[in-house]
C-alpha cells in the first residue's frame, strides 16, 4: 500500500502534490478541525504552549525557565528544519506519512496551524479515524511515532512558517508517504 517510501512531505509539497490539488467530490469525507486539547490529542502525541508557559519555573532576577516541558531522546543528531506552507482555498488531504522510529515535533512560528493525524496502524490506511486539530502559534506539538500526518496548514495567514524537529535525515530514511485513493481523501473544514 505504501508508495514513495523514503520520500517525505518536503519532496512533494512545493510541487502541489500530496495535499491540496484536485476537485472536491460530492462524496468526499469532511473533518472539522477542533481546538487541540490534551484529552483529544492524547492518542496521537502531546503538546505544550511555549508562549504561555505555566507550572513550576526556575527563576532568576530577570528570567523564568520552565524545564523539560516536552522531552524526547534521539540516538542521532537532531535536525531543525523550517517549512513554509501556503494557504489554499480548500484543505483537501491527498497524502499522508508516518515515521516508524521517531516522533515528529512541529512548532508554528507565525500563525495558528492545523494538523491532521490518524492512529498508528502498521501501514494500513486509516483515514476514517483521522482527526484535525487547530494548534495555536507558539505551541510545540509532538506527534508520536508511526502516527499518520503530513504538513501543517495555516489557519489565518497566506503562508505558515513552522519549525520541524526530527532526527537528521528522517525525510530520507524513515518516512513513508502514501498517496491516498479518491475514497480515502478528505477535506478539513474550520
Amino acid at each position: 500500500k505504501a508508495k514513495n517510501p523514503g520520500k517525505c512531505l518536503f519532496a512533494g509539497i512545493f510541487k502541489n502534490q500530496g495535499i491540496f490539488a484536485g476537485r472536491l467530490e460530492a462524496s468526499m469525507k469532511t473533518i472539522k478541525a477542533e481546538p487541540i486539547t490534551r484529552e483529544a490529542f492524547a492518542p496521537f502525541g502531546t503538546f505544550y504552549d511555549m508562549l504561555n508557559p505555566d507550572g513550576y519555573a526556575l527563576e532568576g532576577e530577570i528570567h523564568k525557565f520552565y524545564p523539560d516541558r516536552i522531552s524526547e531522546s534521539c540516538p542521532t543528531r537532531v535536525g531543525y528544519s523550517p517549512i513554509v506552507v501556503k494557504k489554499t482555498e480548500k484543505m483537501i488531504i491527498k497524502a499522508s506519512e508516518y515515521h516508524t522510529t521517531t516522533p515528529e515535533m512541529i512548532l508554528p512560528l507565525d500563525d495558528d496551524m492545523i494538523i491532521h493525524v490518524a492512529p498508528a496502524s502498521g501501514g494500513a490506511i486509516v483515514t476514517d479515524w483521522a482527526k484535525a486539530f487547530i494548534v495555536p502559534k507558539g505551541t510545540l506539538v509532538k506527534i508520536n511515532t508511526a502516527v499518520w500526518h503530513l504538513a501543517p496548514l495555516p489557519v489565518h495567514a497566506k503562508e505558515l512558517h513552522a519549525l520541524i524537529i526530527l532526527p537528521e535525515c528522517t525525510y530520507a530514511n524513515d518516512c513513508t508517504v502514501v498517496d491516498l485513493k479518491d475514497d480515502e481523501r478528505f477535506e478539513i473544514v474550520l
